[in-house]
């Protein structure tokens, strides 16, 4: 199990690092089930984080938990806990809890950690994402596994058919309820809870990283008498990161960064893009220059997601390009460097795709490169996080050099091709159409008769 991944601390890292916020009290003390304990002394950990330490114990009471924590703080734990503590003792074969979550990579994380924590008892727990063939999570449906984890499209999708009933359903998790916001998911959310038991009848915990009014009303319909919690700044990265701002032409953002990893600056990095076309040119350029490179985003399948993201953490690829479908979903091993190729529209982006490094209290850089169109989206995050970033100049880069790789088409060139192909089809249509059955052209005003066809009696062709 790795250090940082669900915000647990290794004892032995606890006492040579001074860490912020350490806890007081060490898990023993938050009366957990002891074939939990026994998991979590087996994992190397013996305090929880802040989050763990005020979630926790709410949760164990049957409390509804409404929880606003930092990227990075544990907040996996948090919850996954105190579900395994009730479940641990209860019957099998009928599901009891259900977290969702926003991505497919989040849900598949969060099953990990679930199995990992659970190693010791009988509970049993299923990803039900898109992406993956319906049949294996039908069958985790039907045999009543304890714990689904899912995204809400593909909850719904599965809600279509009679197997897919929860009538027994005692806790509900929501992961990065913001997230699912940004993402457009809070009518999916609404129409799941339409076929969850009622609120007074399960046990609700809600976590985010952040808590903006349209989260705030939906906190209202489904939580009871909540436990709030609110550790840290509502908009700030985990401290442990230093920031650091290129300034650099659009053109030349692809020069710079291969010229940062040649010189070693980064031993491997996750790099956000602002769209797929982008992340895709970028980690093609950086393959054609001998850099270990893939992508993650919504148009690559669920086995090429988990392929690439697997394969940046066994260290097979030393760039991972990514959109901000990811920036919540992938969760990496003392990962050093977070790169914002481009700057993010929203400040929050910003925060969960740093939040991607310095995990748990630990430390990281975050890099992000500014074009000169891009100024005032870098000032909007200055203000949100309450600080002026760094400005870095890299010695002996040629920021006057000839126009780098093109990572985008520009939008005239993009709509100028697009009418010449619409031109072009309608020629080869009109063509088509004036080309006689024997191969002739018709010729102009000329009408044309088929040669004739013998048929049937009865009138059939033949």
């Amino acid at each position: 199990m790795r250090l940082h991944r669900i915000g647990l601390r290794r004892g032995s890292v606890a006492a040579l690092e001074p860490r912020l916020y350490d806890s007081p009290v060490p898990f023993t003390s938050l009366k957990l089930h002891p074939s939990l304990l026994k998991g979590i002394k087996e994992l190397g950990f013996v305090r929880p984080t802040p989050i763990q330490s005020e979630a926790i114990p709410p949760a164990l009471a049957g409390q509804d938990v409404l929880a606003c924590a930092m990227t990075g703080s544990g907040k996996t734990a948090a919850f996954l806990l105190p579900i395994l503590h009730r479940l641990i003792d209860k019957p099998r074969g009928v599901t009891r809890a259900l977290v969702l979550t926003p991505t497919r990579e989040l849900a598949a994380q969060i099953l990990e950690d679930l199995n990992d924590l659970a190693v010791h008892t009988p509970i049993t727990a299923a990803a039900v994402i898109g992406g993956v063939g319906m049949g294996p999570q039908e069958h985790a449906f039907r045999s009543g596994a304890d714990v689904i984890i899912a995204t809400p499209g593909r909850l719904l999708d599965h809600f279509r058919f009679p197997y897919a009933k929860l009538a027994a359903l005692e806790m509900l998790v929501l992961d990065e309820a913001d997230r699912m916001l940004d993402m457009g998911f809070l009518p999916e959310i609404r129409k799941i809870l339409r076929h969850l038991p009622n609120p007074t009848r399960r046990q609700t915990l809600f976590f985010s990283a952040t808590m903006p009014d349209p989260i705030r009303v939906l906190t209202r319909e489904m939580l009871r008498h909540p436990v709030n919690i609110n550790l840290g700044p509502r908009t700030a990265p985990p401290v442990g990161i230093t920031h650091a701002v290129y300034p650099v032409p659009q053109e030349l953002k692809t020069a710079l960064f291969l010229a940062l990893l040649q010189r070693g600056d980064m031993r491997e990095a996750l790099v956000f893009t602002r769209t797929k076309h982008r992340a895709d040119r970028l980690a093609k350029y950086l393959v054609q220059h001998d850099i270990a490179a893939e992508r993650i985003h919504g148009n690559r399948s669920q086995p090429q997601r988990t392929q690439a993201l697997a394969g940046f953490k066994a260290g097979r690829y030393r760039v991972l390009v990514a959109t901000d479908i990811a920036a919540r979903g992938i969760d990496i091993e003392e990962l050093g460097h977070v790169v914002n190729f481009d700057v993010p529209k929203v400040p929050d982006d910003y925060i969960h795709r740093v939040g991607r490094t310095a995990r748990a209290e630990a430390v990281g850089d975050a890099f992000t490169f500014v074009a000169p169109d891009e100024e005032g989206d870098l000032r909007q995050i200055e203000r949100v996080i309450g600080k002026r970033l760094p400005r870095v100049i890299v010695p002996d880069f040629d920021y006057r050099a000839r126009e780098g790789a093109r990572l985008e088409i520009p939008l005239a060139d993009r709509i100028a091709a697009i009418r010449a192909k619409k031109a072009e089809d309608r020629g080869r249509a009109e063509a088509k159409k004036n080309r006689s059955p024997n191969g002739r052209t018709r010729s102009d005003g000329a009408s044309h008769r088929g040669p004739s066809r013998s048929r049937r009696p009865g009138g059939g062709r033949s």
